[in-house]
């Protein structure tokens, strides 16, 4: 079975955290580009962010947007 659409979002911006290519304090794109990226509605993209934000890989500044958490967790450092 294949990964929900969440699950698809989050892993994609886990993965550009991890690589490198989203760095602590990058600005993630908005949610409709994230939408649209991954031809996908409001809720998977909802979903995948409250999900990266309660693992602590990112956060929402009201008002600005979300941005890549800085330290980064420990699993992900190298």
């Amino acid at each position: 079975m294949p990964p929900a659409k969440w699950e698809r979002v989050a892993g994609a911006v886990r993965e550009q955290i991890r690589s490198g290519q989203l760095k602590p304090g990058d600005k993630l794109p908005s949610i409709a580009a994230l939408q649209e990226l991954f031809a996908v509605s409001y809720g998977p993209v909802r979903a995948a962010t409250l999900g990266l934000k309660a693992e602590g890989l990112i956060y929402g500044q009201t008002g600005e947007g979300v941005y890549v958490g800085d330290p980064l967790p420990p699993i992900l450092r190298s």
